[in-house]
Order: C-alpha cells, then structure tokens, then sequence
C-alpha cells in the first residue's frame, strides 16, 4: 500500500515536472535562442556591399513580429573587415530598426566595443548565452571574445557565445587571426550561404520585383523598407561600391538574415516571397 501511494506521487511529480519543462520549452525558447536570457546581436559590415542596408530591414521585419516581443537585442553598424572600399552610411535606418539599441562602430569604434562587451558580459552573468548574427565580418567578434577572456575567466566563452556566417567572401575578408581567434574560441557555425534556394537555408536575393508594393504599404514595416530601398538605391555601385545585381534589377538581397532564421528557427523559409508571408502584416 505504502509502495502504491510512493508511486503515486512519484508519477504526479514527474508529470508536473514534464509540463513545466514543456511550458518553459514553449514559452522561452525560440528556435535555438531562451527569450527569458539570452542576447541576440545582429552585426553588420556595410561595406562595400548595400546587401546590408536590405538586411537590416529584413532583421527589424523579423523583430517587430509578435513571437519575438521578449527577444532581448542590440545591432552593431560598422562590424566590417579588412575589405577595401567605402561604407554605406545608415544611421538613419538603424534608429528607425533598432531604436537605442545599436551602437556604431563606424564612427566611433572603441565606444562601440566597450557598449557591446558590457551588455554580452551582463548576460553570461546572469545565465544567458549571446548569439551573433554575421552579416559581415568576425573582426568585431573576436575583439568583443578577446574582452570576455580577459574579465570573464570564469565564463565557459566557447559554449556560450555562438557566432553564425552564411558566407565565404564574408570569412575571407576578415583578419585571419580574427577568424582562427572565433574559430578557436566560440561556438562558430558555418551555414549554407543566403544567395541560394535549396542549399540547406533560405535564399534570400532576387531580382524579382514583386513583393515591394505589399512592403511599402506594410503598416508596421512600410517606413522601414522605403529607407532601405532609397539608402540602398543610393549607394548601390557608386564611388566604387559593390554593384549588387538584384538590387540594381530592382529586387532584394537580405541573404545574411539567413542566419537570423537558423538561429530563431525559421530555416525552412524557402526564399523572400515565403520571409514576407511569414512576417509582413496580412
């Protein structure tokens, strides 16, 4: 009789354990990211390419949809390499995207860092993980991770700061000791680059036209993408910059926020028609 009642309560304990773990699963965790503490930053290089100015809006898209109201983040502008060429000035837009939760390591670099470290520090310290969106290149990265061993020492950095690239080109125009430093020292992921439908991510650049009158009428992301557009439009191939095909043809490149989808759980988004579907207003 005792064992009966012992089992009793064991089997109503585990199954209140089993729907707390999956009420924390459902109500937390967003694809791979714990809404309840970690950190999500989106870096971008903008430059030479105006690819970034595109991703921008598409991230900000992302941000500004329901399921992501609790996700915790702080964009970074000027995150670029050892490329050469100019920079695709876009403060205006990044205020727009991100409110106050950007810093500019464009124009002023070390207040930027420190900015940044600061915030990634808070949030190892209270239990989360930080999770970097590369949409550019790791220079930035490994300077912030460089930071971390020096004041964190406790902190196991390299399961818990996870950097994700979509892109060669992006890799090969970082240091290379920045790259072997986030190599060696985070969770570095390498996916499948954002330019291609049916490589294993999205495929996020088209020179198809047809989504912009359904975005530049969206009530809540409208004003955002007609600044991306006009930014774009005007930096795209001039003074020697990147000339971008499908923007020049009229259509979208956000292929770096593929890595946005991986991390949140939306790789299986097919291309921008399928993006826009998902997060535009209906």
């Amino acid at each position: 009789m005792k064992r009966t009642i012992a089992l009793g309560v064991w089997f109503v304990s585990m199954v209140f354990s089993v729907a707390c773990i999956s009420a924390s699963e459902q109500g937390d965790m967003l694809g791979k990211f714990d809404t309840s503490k970690d950190l999500f930053l989106p870096q971008f290089d903008s430059k030479t390419d105006v690819d970034d100015i595109h991703a921008q809006a598409a991230i900000a898209t992302m941000l500004a949809h329901p399921k992501f109201a609790k996700v915790k983040y702080h964009a970074v502008a000027g995150a670029y390499g050892i490329q050469e060429g100019l920079y695709v000035p876009s403060a205006e837009l990044f205020d727009l995207a991100f409110g106050n939760n950007w810093s500019d390591a464009h124009i002023n670099y070390d207040k930027a860092l420190k900015e940044v470290t600061q915030l990634v520090v808070n949030t190892l310290k209270a239990g989360g993980d930080i999770w970097i969106a590369e949409a550019g290149q790791s220079d930035f990265s490994a300077d912030i991770v460089r930071a971390l061993h020096t004041n964190l020492t406790d902190i196991d950095v390299k399961t818990r700061v996870h950097i994700v690239q979509h892109s060669k080109w992006n890799e090969g125009s970082t240091s290379p000791k920045d790259l072997d430093y986030v190599r060696d020292y985070t969770d570095y992921e390498k996916i499948a680059d954002g330019n291609a439908v049916g490589n294993g991510t999205p495929g996020f650049n088209t020179e198809n036209i047809g989504n912009w009158p359904r975005v530049l009428n969206d009530k809540q992301v409208g004003n955002l993408w007609k600044l991306a557009k006009e930014i774009s439009n005007q930096y795209n191939g001039k003074d020697g910059r990147y000339d971008n095909a499908a923007i020049t043809a009229g259509g979208f490149d956000f292929s770096d926020t593929v890595e946005v989808c991986w991390i949140f759980g939306y790789n299986q988004i097919k291309n921008t028609t399928e993006f826009f579907d998902v997060f535009a207003s209906k």
